[in-house]
Order: structure tokens, then sequence, then C-alpha cells
């Protein structure tokens, strides 16, 4: 098994919200999908952490989206005889295989394959052991597939008495299961300011959504299971800790596709669509604006003080406090709503989710 250079689960990252007030929309940009202000921050931040220059580092955005189709294509394909996939730093799809025999028979796609350790049963058996023992506080479980490994964060706030029994379950796998340890606890990200603001408390816009013509913004649970009256319109709905999704009533008469950037230009939003391991992502929140990274893990358990939530997205953009249920994306497709930060990383509900718990369609 290859040992990767970028852990999948390191705790940080950023998160983008709606803006209700910013209803000019940037003029189209070279990479389908991205309008010049995204395109641009994006294509930075790649430049940077991988050492390429801008016009790579444009190619990678440029591949990304098919190759996100492309990966899901094969992995649906092999079913049991995948153990997942990522996408790689070029943006390329890459799965994960058991054999030599299952290699060959995705040559011909163009899909690289990777043969590991591990199947994908065998990931799911680990991390089933690990969410068995009783949940602590400040800790996360999820899966990194580029080592083909599950992963133990804690936190330097969890309590050690109480992680003594998630190491020593890890512990019984082996090298199949990762413990790293965080700086810090892992927390919801919400504070009291301005942006959408109710009871002394302040949060970021999500997307803007609609259902039979009345206007809503979906956003985070802990921040509509807090507060009943927003500037924009009351919390009618609120699923948390489990999930970390609620909606609010948009009485401001206005619900643009589209998040602000910040600078007076806005991304449009077009589709929705599930997050992939090593897609390139931006957010955009109240606190830290516009910022941009990668994707670093899904299927993501954590463990807040007020309880366990599930399912989440990582991600390596920033976030801070005030950017709860701001909205995270990859061009034009919708794909969060920032729930947390912790260690480095920042986590995000994956919207689809939130859009069919609510039965509610992007503006």
């Amino acid at each position: 098994m290859r040992t990767v250079s970028r852990s999948a689960i390191t705790l940080a990252a950023s998160a983008l919200a709606l803006g209700l007030l910013t209803p000019t929309v940037a003029s189209a940009t070279s990479i389908e999908g991205y309008s010049s202000d995204v395109q641009q921050a994006a294509v930075a931040e790649i430049a940077s952490t991988e050492g390429i220059t801008p016009a790579a580092a444009e190619e990678v955005l440029r591949v990304q989206s098919d190759s996100v189709e492309t990966l899901n294509g094969a992995l649906d394909q092999l079913g049991d005889r995948q153990a997942g996939g990522y996408l790689d730093d070029s943006g390329k799809p890459v799965v994960n295989v058991l054999d030599e025999a299952t290699a060959a028979e995705l040559a011909p796609s163009g899909v690289a394959a990777r043969v590991v350790d591990y199947s994908a049963a065998e990931l799911r058996s680990a991390r089933e052991a690990l969410e068995a023992v009783p949940a602590v506080a400040h800790t996360a479980i999820a899966v990194d597939p580029e080592a083909n490994q599950v992963v133990l964060t804690v936190a330097e706030e969890a309590d050690d008495a109480a992680a003594a029994d998630l190491l020593a379950a890890a512990a019984r796998f082996g090298d199949a299961v990762r413990v790293e340890h965080a700086t810090g606890g892992l927390h919801k990200a919400i504070y009291g300011g301005e942006a959408i603001t109710g009871g002394g408390s302040r949060c970021s816009a999500g997307f803007n959504v609609n259902s039979g013509g009345q206007l809503y913004i979906v956003d985070a649970g802990h921040c509509t299971g807090a507060v009943s009256q927003w500037n924009v319109g009351p919390s009618v709905a609120a699923s948390f800790p489990g999930n970390d999704y609620g909606l609010i009533r948009n009485d401001t008469g206005s619900g643009p596709g589209a998040v602000t950037l910040w600078d007076g230009s806005t991304q449009a939003i077009n589709s929705a669509g599930n997050a992939t391991v090593g897609q390139r992502i931006c957010k955009s929140g109240s606190t830290t604006g516009l910022t941009c990274g990668v994707v670093q893990a899904t299927n993501v358990t954590v463990n807040y003080s007020q309880g366990a939530v599930h399912q989440l997205i990582q991600t390596s953009a920033s976030v801070n406090s005030g950017d709860s249920g701001g909205a995270l994306f990859a061009g034009s497709t919708a794909l969060g709503i920032t729930s947390g930060m912790g260690g480095g990383s920042s986590f995000f509900q994956p919207v689809v989710e939130a859009l069919n718990a609510y039965g509610v369609s992007l503006n």
C-alpha cells in the first residue's frame, strides 16, 4: 500500500454563503460553470498547494467535472469489487480494486485502477465497530480512500478516559485504521453577530430554494434549531444532531440562484450534486468570505459536544464561527452547507440530502 502525503482527514475548512442582496452575476469565464472570481480563487489555491502553474491548475478544474461522472460510473460498474475512489491531484479519477484482473477490466475506460489491501466491506466493518463504541465528543470517523484506511481523529478537547475505548477499538484493526490527533476541539460554527441574525446569534445564509412558489433558505440545522426568527424570516424546520440541515422561510422577496463572492459579484448555482474525495471546491461565508480547498473525505461522522452528525463532507477550505449555514460548491454545482470546523478542517452537510428531506428545489 502506497503512502500518501496528503491526509484525507485533516480538520480545517471553509464554507460558502448565499448572498441575498448581491444580484449581479459575474460574466462567463473560460472554465464552464465558474464565475471569474471563483475560477481565480480556485486556481490560486490549487497552484499554491500543489506547486504547479496557474495554467496547470486551470486544467485540473476543466477535467474535474467529467472525472466525477466517470468515477461514479466506474464504481457502479464494479459494485462490490471496488474499494472506493477519488480524484487525483490532476483531477482525474482513480478507483481502488483488490486484484490485477479487476484493474485490467477498467483499462479500456481510461480510469486509473490501484490495487489495495482492504475491501470496502472490511473498511465498513472497521468503521461500524468504531461507531458502535459510545460516542466521544471532539472525535471524528471517516474513510480515506487514498490511503485505503479508516481514520479516527481525536482532538485535544476529547475526554481522555472516554477516548481510550475508541483507541482500543481502533488498535484491533491494525493498519486498516489510522489514528490522528488534532489540536483544539470540533465545534459547530456559530456565534453572536450579524449576516443573518436572530436571538443574538449570527449564521450565514445558505442556498436559496423554493417550494410551491414560497421562497426558503436551506441552512444549518444547528442554526435554525437555535434561533426561531431571523432578519430574513422564521425558522420552519431543523434537524440536528444526526443531520445538520434546516429551513428558513425567506420573507425578503429576493432569492437569486447564486452565492455572494464578497466583491459585488456572485457565482450562479445551477444544480446540486454529491462531493467526491479529491474534488476542488470553494466556499463563501460571512466571516471568512470566499475560500477554496479540496474534499478530504465524505460520509464523515463528527462527534460535536451536542451529539454526533453523520455523512458530512470534510474539506481543507477555511471556515470560522459565523460561517455556519453557508454554501459549499464546485463551480455552479451546490455541494454542501457549512456545519463545523476543527483541527484545521471544515465539515459540511451534503445539500442533496437536505433538498430531498424538505422537498425543495434550488432557485
